[in-house]
């Protein structure tokens, strides 16, 4: 285990941030193809009406979720600033603390979760042809909130020690099992959409009991019993990280949940259409995700070890990586993204080239626009690595506000083409004030005391 943790205050930022970044990213890549298993297996065998019911409940499940992994992925920024200033004792104290108020906020979003399931969806229009199925698929999936928030604690404790790879091995198993339940749950005992989220929620188990081990390895991390009370000091500390960006994952996705109100209104073929290209999001942005959380551990590190000309050129280094690979996937997505789509459509003839291409229309637009989600996500990263979860909050509001004006005010000008604009019109808004806002706080660090001089050799090894 002790090889895995890796500390960031030393060594090349590029190898760095790539052998932190690359374990991830193939993490991603595995729990990507349990979702696409779960979308291609609902849509190819319970049919268009089932994968419509998914795409219906995305926003709110998304919303819920994004609220689940903030509040941990929040607090490891403190964790990492405790590890890379060498200081285990307040390590352990901040993941004692963190442990309680997972625990608490996990069955508090479980309650509310399930409350409030039918009334959103009925809110967001949602069909009453596929209004039941949403409905079940939304109940399983919060039931396994306990579970996720298990498995995201977890996972963050170990990205604040730079080990990446522990997460990848359990996404491996997580998308072995739920792939292999997925096929017996649904094409086995037809269990339809219940089945695909009911494997969904056992895989997370699993991966979840995986990293617990593996965080028990951890022998510098010592947990004692009065620290699972936490003082108040630590319990504000871990709060005013961790809550702005749950707050910031659930403003996002309100936004997303007026796009799909907008979407319920144009029928079942046009929601299963943007369902199928939603569910490639996730591959659209799976490398994004892995920068931005091996830049808040880079960052984070080196803001508690005080090396400032180590974290710039550490984000030189991100931005230009994360442009290079935007452009890839781009160009991927552009040649071969019709093949994808299909895997998750099924219908008549004319059902499956309607929503073909709703989907790739969408996916065109998306794809071409990339390198400003990769900026977005790389930015965000490095603001939270210093410390400031509330400028991310704010560009969560920002994404909220542009992807609702363009959703609703788009259409009525050039028609349903206008929808497609509103992701793209979201990240935008963000990524401007989230790349300005970092180069100004970065000028203030660097008018501040405190901060140790690296010298050129030091420097030369940044390359």
């Amino acid at each position: 285990m002790a090889q895995r943790i890796r500390n960031m205050t030393e060594g090349s930022s590029v190898r760095l941030l790539l052998s932190f970044a690359l374990p991830l990213m193939a993490g991603n890549v595995f729990q990507q193809l349990y979702t696409v298993v779960d979308t291609a297996v609902v849509g190819q065998v319970v049919g268009v009406k089932a994968l419509a019911a998914v795409g219906a409940a995305d926003w709110l499940n998304w919303m819920v979720l994004g609220i689940v992994q903030g509040l941990p992925q929040g607090f490891s920024i403190l964790m990492a600033q405790y590890f890379g200033a060498g200081d285990h004792r307040e390590l352990s104290r901040s993941v004692s603390a963190s442990l309680t108020l997972c625990a608490l906020s996990s069955v508090l979003i479980l309650a509310l979760s399930q409350l409030s399931a039918g009334p959103v969806l009925r809110l967001l229009n949602t069909p009453e042809d596929i209004m039941g199925d949403s409905l079940l698929y939304l109940r399983i999936i919060f039931a396994g909130i306990p579970v996720i928030t298990a498995y995201n604690f977890l996972a963050a404790i170990l990205r604040a020690l730079g080990d990446s790879k522990t997460p990848l091995y359990a996404m491996i198993v997580a998308a072995l099992i739920n792939v292999g339940l997925d096929l017996l749950f649904v094409m086995g005992f037809h269990w339809g959409i219940a089945g695909a989220a009911a494997a969904t929620v056992i895989a997370q188990v699993f991966s979840g009991v995986y990293c617990f081990f593996n965080v028990r390895k951890v022998t510098f991390i010592k947990l004692e019993k009065k620290d699972l009370l936490p003082s108040r000091q630590m319990t504000a500390s871990l709060l005013k990280l961790g809550a702005p960006v749950a707050l910031q994952n659930g403003i996002i996705s309100v936004g997303g949940m007026v796009v799909q109100s907008v979407i319920n209104r144009y029928g079942m073929l046009f929601i299963a259409g943007f369902t199928a290209t939603n569910k490639l999001y996730g591959i659209l942005e799976i490398a994004a995700t892995s920068y931005g959380y091996a830049v808040t551990s880079y960052v984070g590190q080196n803001l508690g070890a005080k090396l400032l000309q180590r974290i710039k050129q550490g984000m030189r280094s991100a931005a230009v990586i994360a442009l290079i690979t935007s452009a890839v996937i781009m160009g991927c997505m552009l040649l071969f993204g019709k093949v994808f789509l299909g895997l998750f459509i099924s219908g008549t003839p004319e059902e499956v080239e309607a929503s073909l291409q709703i989907g790739f229309h969408y996916l065109a637009i998306m794809s071409v626009c990339l390198p400003v989600l990769y900026m977005l996500h790389i930015y965000r990263a490095a603001l939270m690595g210093l410390g400031d979860t509330v400028i991310p909050m704010v560009s969560g509001f920002v994404e909220m506000a542009m992807r609702i004006g363009v959703a609703l005010l788009l259409p009525l000008i050039i028609g349903e083409e206008g929808i497609f604009y509103a992701e793209v019109g979201a990240w935008l808004g963000a990524a401007v004030l989230l790349v300005i806002s970092y180069f100004i706080r970065m000028h203030a660090l660097s008018r501040s005391k405190g901060w140790r001089q690296e010298n050129l050799e030091r420097e030369k090894g940044l390359e």
